[in-house]
Formats: C-alpha cells, structure tokens, sequence
C-alpha cells in the first residue's frame, strides 16, 4: 500500500463548523485515496455530520472551541490548551499528523503555527501565502506576505520572496516563477526605505527571476507568479481585490436581473457568466499555506463549504507529498550561512 499522507483537521474551526469542515474532511478522503484525516473536536457534534464511519477517519475528542471573534490570539492559544486547533497543533508538532488544516480564526492559526509547530530556524518570520485566481485561465499568483506579519523590514519581504520562490517550484510546478515586488508604482526608486532597500535585495539576488514593482491594481493581472510584500500591505491589497471582485460581481448581477431584456441577455451570456466565474474561483485553491513553519499548515476561508475544505486538505498533501517544509529550511540557511 502506498504512503498515506495524515492530515489533521481543526473540525471546530470556521463560519460553518463543523459541519462543512467534516463533511468536506469525508469528500476529501474519497477523492484522495492516500489522505488519511484525524478530526480534532468535539466528537458528539463531528459525528452527527460524518456521512459514515470510515477506516481512514479517526476523531480525536476537544472539548474547547477558539471562537472566529477571538481577541488576543497569542493568548487564547496559550490559556485554551484543550481546544481543537491547540491539540491539532501539538499532534503536528509530535509528529501524530503530518500537517493541519483550519478554517478558523487566521490569527490563531498564525499563533498556533508559530508557537505550536514552531517557527523555522532559518525563518526570521513566517508568512501567509495565499494562491490568487488571475483573469488568464489556468494561471494563478502567490501572495506573500498576506498578514502573518505587519512589519514591513526589507529582509521579511525579501524572505517573503525567497519563500514562495521554493513553495511555487515544489509544489506548483512552475519552473522560473516570475516575481513582483509590491508597491505604489513602477518604478524603480518607488516606495520607502524598506522596499527600496527589498527592491535592491531582490534584484541583487540572481537565483531569483524578479521582474520589479507591481502595483496592486495589477494582482490579478497574471502578469507575475508572485508578488512579495510585507504582511500589512499585502493584507489591506488582498481583502480590496477580494472584496472589489465579490462586489463587481454582485452589482452585475444585480442591473442584469432589474430589467426582463437584462434577463433576457443574462440568459444568453449565461455560458460566458459561468467561465469568468469559473477563472476568478478560489474554492479549487482551498487556502492559504503558512509558510516557514515546521510542518504545512493550511489556512482555509472561514466561509468554507465542504468542497472549499476538500481542496484545502488536498493543498496539505500536496505541501506534504512535495517535502516543501524541507526545501524551505535547506535553501534558506544555505543563504543565511554565506550572509552572516
């Protein structure tokens, strides 16, 4: 029998726990059939919503809860030892599970990811890397940093860079990923201290295929495979993109619906509607890898559906499959030693 790849699932974590999270964790193990899930929760509820008992699901009872509103994430990890997303982290870092998913608070995740999985030793700062649907088909774009850390030093966002690079060829695929940096303009000089100074970190690097500035006006665009950033801007560019396409959306279908010629013509561009909403997709993305800690940790949308939360588990594997912790660690203190 091949290898099976253990995900552990924080089942108590999400707008729609936990129902969505164990269903999605069931339609998971169908699809992948070397996925094995342990859902980490409070058993009585888990097993209401488990379409049926299966070999290759195990639950591991938690009789807290992190609630999504969570105040102090830090804390809350450190005074709720009991909760779901705490006793899966600790199982990853123990080596029980070989990677966690949650689609609970991203704050908490971070926390957890940082202080429970433990950060990297060559890792000054690990970062959220979302995958962003771009308008060309079939391409997408890593972002990172989207908000695990707000400060914006030039040696993050350059690390920031160096991350993704090794995320994108391990498990993306893609060969030489082009790379943008960022910014409130094009050129060159543009931005202040910090990203002139990552913009010349990131040129002087000759592993890297970086291209310069990108505006945030052009993160869809495709034009890049990633945009590096520091956490804090990228965080404020990634929820104005998300929010500006649901918005966009919801309007045009708003005035086509208003009117019985704009249903009309709905109904004949119907086709067109379903491909562009097909590109722009996230729920085949899954999540967000949190990277530069020692096992993937996934960060699922807290609006996630069973389907959304399948490729989540799907995108850990994948982390996990490809040994992309490793790589990580390898290549960057291999740079960390010929800079000190």
């Amino acid at each position: 029998m091949s290898k099976l790849f253990k995900i552990g699932v924080d089942a108590m974590g999400g707008d729609n726990a936990p129902a969505e999270m164990v269903k999605g964790a069931y339609m998971a193990i169908e699809k992948y059939a070397d996925v094995e899930v342990t859902l980490f929760g409070r058993e009585d509820e888990i097993k209401k919503h488990l379409p049926a008992t299966h070999e290759r699901i195990q639950i591991v009872h938690c009789d807290d809860v992190i609630p999504m509103d969570i105040g102090d994430p830090a804390m809350a990890i450190r005074r709720q030892k009991e909760s779901s997303l705490v006793v899966a982290s600790k199982a990853v870092k123990k080596g029980e599970v070989d990677a966690l998913v949650s689609a609970g608070a991203t704050g908490a995740l971070i926390a957890a990811g940082t202080l429970l999985v433990k950060r990297l030793k060559s890792v000054e700062r690990p970062a959220l890397a979302p995958i962003i649907p771009t308008v060309k088909k079939d391409a997408t774009t890593i972002l990172c940093d989207a908000g695990a850390n707000s400060e914006a030093k030039a040696s993050f966002i350059y690390q920031n860079a160096k991350l993704a690079d090794i995320y994108a060829k391990t498990v993306l695929g893609i060969q030489n990923p082009k790379i943008g940096l960022l910014n409130i303009g094009t050129e060159d000089a543009k931005g202040g201290v910090e990203q002139v100074e990552a913009f010349a970190l990131l040129k002087n690097d000759t592993s890297l295929n970086f291209l310069g500035n990108i505006e945030s006006k052009s993160m869809i665009s495709g034009e890049v495979d990633i945009i590096a950033a520091d956490g804090y801007a990228g965080n404020i560019a990634l929820k104005a993109v998300e929010g500006t396409a649901k918005d966009l959306l919801g309007l045009l279908k708003d005035e086509i619906m208003s009117t019985t010629k704009g249903k009309m013509g709905g109904l004949l561009l119907k086709s067109t509607f379903d491909g562009i909403k097909e590109v722009v997709n996230p729920k085949t993305v899954g999540g967000a890898i949190l990277l530069g800690v020692g096992a993937p940790v996934i960060k699922s949308p807290g609006s996630s559906d069973a389907e959304t939360f399948m490729y989540a588990i799907g995108h850990a594997k994948k982390a996990v499959e490809n040994d992309v912790v490793s790589k990580i660690d390898v290549a960057l203190t291999a740079l960390k030693e010929t800079t000190e």
